[in-house]
Parts: structure tokens; C-alpha cells; sequence
């Protein structure tokens, strides 16, 4: 197996210097020996070596990374029941278990190219050509860099969650998953889109901190416009100090005045501020009163009504 000849000790172990082969040497004085015992013995034990070295390195990684997640997921556990502290614990985790993955490639990677250059393999070249692959792959795949990167800054960010009411450019709809790589979103009519997140410009989020319902009422056009609003005026009052809807109004509502005149009558604009999860059911509840109260006022109501939904930020 190995050339049956005399040496010194610096030239038999001269090339891999390896503490195995010079410990035979000087215990047995034979360099074949000391040559084999570094094969079966100093390699083994080395290759052993960087695989635990890797696992423990891997290990203490993941642990600190874990333990950041949790301290941060916890944060603020005096309100565990809201419903930000949940989007933001399940963020957090997501980005945690992200980052341990891309530990544990970085860590068993490096250890594999200690490996093979403890073997003789000359990783020089293996490294030149992964680097070219690597270039060919990234050059290949630009668009699934682009929606992992814009995932990842879309969950930094929180600019929307599972649950919220978003519109991603022309489509909008119920958030039900968000992915590294897409958002899956359930439209009005029960339609399932999936977006790429690189793909998404604008967001706009219905559902965070606060909600504006604009309520579009139209009359005819003989009606005394400011009956009218005096009695709107009424009616928002009397929501706004039901009991039922303490905390949920979130401002007294206000009445913007005249939004449009056609041949069809005027349109006056009234607005409030609620809760996201609140919407529909003040928006339902206060069209119900107004239109007992104009029944009983004999005003006429026109085809001009309408209900908007305008979300207190955009991001992207």
C-alpha cells in the first residue's frame, strides 16, 4: 500500500504533519506504519473532530438565535390576547426559523470544504466552480432571490398579516398565508390569488390600527340640505354615545358636507373611525339608523348611497 523505504521522521510525516503519523514514528521508528496510522487514525479523528466541531457550533448558534426569537416573541406577554402581539410573535419565528436554516447551511457547508481538504482534495477548484455556478444559478433564479428578499423585508416591516384586508396593486382580498416567496390571498368572491412578493409594489392594508368608513348618502334634490345634516348630524351622535359601541367608535364621526350633486339628487359624506374588525358591523348598523330616520323625517333617499373603506396607510 505505501513504498517500502527509510526515512526521517520530517519526510515521513512532512506533508500532512499530522500528530498521529509522528507519534507512531517515534514509537515504532517505521514511516509505513506512521503513514498508516495517520489514514486510519489522524484523519478519522480529524474528520470526527469537525463534524462535532460543526454540530456544537451549530447548536450554540441555534440556541442564541432561539433564545433572541423567544425573548422577542414575549415581549410585551402583558397583552398576549392582541392581536399584534400575535402577528408579531409569529413574525419573529418565521424570521428565526429563516435564520437558523441559513446558520446551519453556512456551518455544515464550511465544515464539508475542511473535510474533503482534509482528505487531499484540492478544494481550490471546487470552490473556482461552485463560485461560477453559484453566478449562473443567481443570474437564473434573479425573480426567486427578488420575492424571498422582498418576503423577508415585507415581514421586518409588518406591512401586512395573515387576517388583514389588503390590496396588492389589482387584487385585493383576505390575507390567508404569507410566504417567504408568495401571499396567498382569498378575494370577496371566494377566489384564491397567489401574489409573488416580488412582484408587489404597492400595499394597501385595511386593517392596520385603524379604519375610516366613508358612508355616501344621496337625497333629492328638494330636500333642505341643512335638515338634512342636522338630522345625519343626530343620528351619528346617538352611535357614537351608544353603549354598545363604547371603545369600538374610536372618534366622534364627522359629517363632510356635500360630495356631489347630479340629476339623480346630492350626495353628503359622513366619516368615522373604527377598529378594523369593527367595520362592517358600525358601517351596517349605522345605514340601518339613518334610513329608520329619514322613513320617519319623510326624506327621500336616493340611489346615490354607498359605503367606502379607506385604510389609514400605504406602504411600498
Amino acid at each position: 500500500m505505501f513504498p517500502l523505504q527509510v526515512i526521517d521522521i520530517p519526510r515521513a510525516c512532512a506533508e500532512s504533519q499530522s500528530w498521529s503519523c509522528a507519534t507512531v514514528y517515534e514509537l515504532t521508528g517505521n514511516p509505513q506504519l506512521s503513514k498508516a496510522a495517520e489514514w486510519w487514525i489522524g484523519r478519522p479523528l480529524t474528520i470526527a473532530g469537525i463534524v462535532i466541531g460543526a454540530i456544537i457550533t451549530r447548536w450554540v448558534l441555534v440556541k442564541l438565535i432561539n433564545r433572541v426569537v423567544l425573548r422577542t416573541a414575549d415581549r410585551g406577554k402583558a397583552t398576549s390576547g392582541d392581536l399584534r402581539h400575535d402577528r408579531r410573535a409569529a413574525r419573529v419565528k418565521s424570521l428565526g426559523s429563516l435564520t437558523g436554516s441559513i446558520v446551519s447551511i453556512v456551518v455544515f457547508g464550511i465544515a464539508l470544504v475542511m473535510i474533503l481538504a482534509e482528505l487531499g482534495v484540492n478544494v481550490a477548484p471546487i470552490l473556482a466552480s461552485a463560485g461560477v455556478v453559484g453566478v449562473a444559478i443567481g443570474f437564473g433564479a434573479q425573480s426567486l432571490v427578488k420575492d424571498f428578499l422582498s418576503g423577508i423585508a415585507m415581514m421586518l416591516e409588518d406591512q401586512y398579516g395573515v387576517g388583514d384586508v389588503v390590496s396588492l396593486g389589482a387584487i385585493s382580498g383576505t390575507v390567508e398565508h404569507v410566504g417567504l416567496r408568495v401571499t396567498r390571498l382569498r378575494d370577496v368572491n371566494g377566489t384564491v390569488w397567489y401574489v409573488r412578493n416580488g412582484e408587489i409594489l404597492n400595499v394597501g392594508n385595511q386593517s392596520q390600527t385603524w379604519t375610516r368608513t366613508v358612508l355616501d348618502i344621496g337625497i333629492g334634490q328638494h330636500e333642505d340640505l341643512i335638515r338634512v345634516q342636522e338630522i345625519l348630524h343626530d343620528v351619528a351622535d346617538q352611535l357614537y354615545r351608544d353603549e354598545a359601541f363604547a371603545g369600538v367608535i374610536l372618534e366622534a364621526p364627522e359629517i363632510w358636507g356635500v360630495q356631489s350633486l347630479s340629476a339623480q339628487g346630492v350626495v353628503i359624506r359622513m366619516t368615522l373611525k373604527t377598529p378594523p374588525a369593527d367595520h362592517d358591523r358600525v358601517a351596517r348598523t349605522w345605514r340601518q339608523r339613518i334610513k329608520a330616520r329619514f322613513d320617519d323625517e319623510e326624506i327621500e333617499i336616493t340611489n346615490g348611497q354607498q359605503t367606502a373603506s379607506q385604510p389609514p396607510e400605504r406602504t411600498r
